[in-house]
Order: C-alpha cells, then structure tokens, then sequence
C-alpha cells in the first residue's frame, strides 16, 4: 500500500515529458563519491577570487539522452544534462563528470536496455568514513537509492569515484581497505542487492 501511495504522489510531482518512466523499468545508476564522481570537468578557479567557474562544454559523450534521467535533490526525475550533481554538490562548482559517459556507453553498445535512471550523491572533498554507515552522506544516499526503486527501478550498478581525501595522513591511507570494504558491504546489504556491481 506504501508502496502504492508513493508512486502516486511521485506521478503528480513529475514533470509531463518524465511520467512515462512509471510505465518502463528503470535501470538505476547510483553516482557516489567526491569530486571527481561530482564532476569538475571544465571547472577552472580564478585565480583573483578562487571561486570556481565552469565552461559549459558538454563532450558529445556526455550529450543528453532522451532514455536517461536522473533523480534531483527534491527526489523527483528530471531529464539529465550536465552537471549532473548541480544540486546535490550544491556548495562546489560542478561540471562534466562520468555518469553521463557512462550511460551513453551503456546505451550505444546494447541499445535495448532501457531507461537510465542516475542517482547522483557525491559530495567533492568527503572522506571514505563520512560515506560509512550512520553518517549522513550514506544516509542520504541510501534514501535516494530506495525511492528510486520505488518508482520502478532495479538497481544496476553503483560507480564510486573517491580517495583522494583519504590521502592526507598514513592512518586514513592504512584504513582505507577496510572502511572502504565495510562501506560495499553495508550499502549491498541495506539495499538489499548482494550482488550490486560497483565500478571504481
């Protein structure tokens, strides 16, 4: 019944062109990790300010697609287009990334597969423990991940960029493997999908 409500009341938020992914199933993408996963292609900081600016160059690769959408901040479908994570990494510059790449690879080599649902949730500069169990970023992404596939959704994969921030002192480097491991292991098992294929 709970499930029903809230695809109805996710049918009226939809903007027209995006309620005919009710009728289809999404294929989800979950997007998590810092910057690079955020996107910071064609970001460039001025050098007066160190306020970042982005370009506004979208690659023919990362092209809008009329079969990918990707769940907004305010958890309704919108189609994607670069940035992908404009309102979710609300406080940084975001620009190109690799979620609509990665889609539109999906798409060309079997063009059968159906609608992309991407689920951004990285935030640039996060640590691998502030993504652990009970912080708010994997909190965050595992509420967005769940209204996905109460829309209709299957989880199909999860790419995960990140690291970078763990690098700054050799307690953090030691214990990445093994907070990195606990972190696969716990999303796996809340999203209920052992066997969710993660690229990193």
């Amino acid at each position: 019944m709970l499930s029903f409500i809230a695809l109805a009341l996710l049918a009226l938020a939809l903007p027209i062109e995006c309620q005919n992914l009710l009728k289809h199933k999404l294929n989800i993408i979950i997007l998590a990790g810092q910057s690079n996963m955020a996107g910071r292609g064609g970001v460039a900081n001025e050098t007066s300010t160190g306020i970042g600016t982005w370009d506004g160059v979208v690659p023919p690769q990362c092209q809008p697609n009329p079969s990918i959408f990707r769940l907004s901040a305010d958890l309704a479908w919108v189609k994607a287009r670069e940035p992908i994570h404009a309102d979710i990494d609300a406080r940084k510059t975001d620009g190109v990334g690799p979620g609509m790449s990665f889609a539109n690879a999906v798409l060309t080599k079997d063009p059968n597969f159906g609608v992309v649902g991407l689920v951004p949730c990285a935030v640039g500069g996060t640590t691998i423990s502030q993504w652990q169990k009970g912080e708010f970023l994997y909190e965050q992404l595992v509420k967005r991940a769940e209204m996905a596939q109460q829309s209709g959704g299957v989880y199909r994969a999860m790419l995960w960029y990140q690291g970078e921030a763990d690098t700054v002192n050799e307690e953090d480097v030691e214990l990445y493997k093994g907070r990195l491991k606990t972190f696969f292991d716990d999303l796996r098992s809340d999203l209920h999908a052992p066997l969710l294929p993660i690229f990193q």
